[in-house]
């Protein structure tokens, strides 16, 4: 594979998608900053208008001067929230324009018959299903985690900033805070999202590239009609199937996986290691990365890239005229 191609191939998708990869999550952060701005606001109205103020006199700075380590810890997670909240709301929003871009990427090329002028140039199917592959599962998370990123930082000055107007230093609270471990972990789960969504990246971009016409219905009512077959058979006791395996296993990991964080809710049959702060140790990559000892991920490794040699070999022959 020419790397320079590649590298084209790439940049056209970001070109092409430049709307959902990129201005989807600036926007997105934008409105969280603006809700956060708004309910900061309402909240110290409210709070004048009912004669509430908090750490009057300086009462605030006081209680946190004479905190112990135990406390400190508990205000260090709170202001590490405040980071990682936004990037709560960027994670669905990534995994909607995820799942999205697979089932048209390769459809659509064959819907306006632009597929013909790509097929006239020296690039191969192969390159053109990765470059899309890439697109997805790289460069739209890390687009993502850093505007989550910068969204969380700004949260933290806001909070930081409206706390200033309460008797509480300022800097002395963002001491307290973790913004380069919330960094670290951020950009850390990418590798893992790569992947954990392979299965579902593969099965939507199969579809893309099968379907005649509306790949959603396909990808989606394929699987559910399975699964709500598979629990019929299962009620009526005609054959013994493994129904909540059939939903967990195929549906659950076909559709959801581009969702990032399943991996961790979802990888260890629903049960999350706990290590030091408990709520907070998903986020943390020494308890995410434990899903590289999961069956669950390697398993679907695999029939992700079986459904993606399934697509390139549909890119190569499928034809719609």
């Amino acid at each position: 594979m020419n790397m320079k191609t590649f590298y084209w191939l790439i940049k056209r998708e970001f070109w092409e998608n430049r709307g959902s990869f990129l201005w989807t999550p600036v926007i997105t952060g934008g409105v969280f900053l603006l809700l956060s701005i708004m309910g900061i606001i309402t909240a110290e109205v409210l709070g004048a208008r009912h004669g509430i103020q908090i750490g009057a006199g300086g009462d605030l700075q006081h209680v946190i001067a004479q905190m112990d380590a135990g406390d400190t810890s508990k205000v260090s997670l709170t202001l590490d929230i405040a980071m990682y909240s936004a990037m709560g709301l960027l994670s669905v929003v990534l995994g909607i324009v995820v799942f999205f871009y697979c089932l048209g990427a390769l459809y659509d090329d064959r819907r306006d018959r632009s597929i013909l002028f790509w097929k006239s140039l020296p690039v191969s199917d192969a390159s053109t299903v990765l470059s899309k592959v890439v697109s997805a599962t790289l460069l739209a998370p890390v687009i993502a985690v850093v505007a989550g990123i910068a969204v969380g930082m700004l949260q933290l000055l806001i909070v930081a900033t409206t706390l200033s107007f309460h008797g509480v230093n300022m800097w002395q609270l963002l001491i307290l805070a973790h913004p380069f471990h919330v960094m670290f972990n951020l950009l850390g789960y990418i590798p893992l999202y790569f992947l954990w969504a392979l299965p579902s990246v593969g099965w939507l971009l199969l579809c893309s590239a099968w379907a005649r016409n509306k790949p959603i219905l396909w990808a989606v009512a394929l699987p559910v009609a399975t699964g709500l077959l598979v629990s019929w058979f299962g009620l009526m006791g005609l054959f013994d199937l493994p129904t909540t395996w059939f939903w967990r296993n195929i549906v659950q990991r076909g559709l959801f996986s581009v969702f990032p964080g399943t991996g961790s809710v979802f990888g260890h049959q629903g049960h999350i290691a706990v290590i030091g702060h408990p709520g907070m140790d998903f986020m943390d990559l020494g308890n995410t990365y434990q899903l590289l000892a999961s069956t669950n991920l390697w398993v679907g490794v695999v029939v992700g890239l079986g459904l993606l040699a399934g697509a390139i070999w549909f890119r190569r022959w499928r034809d719609d005229s």
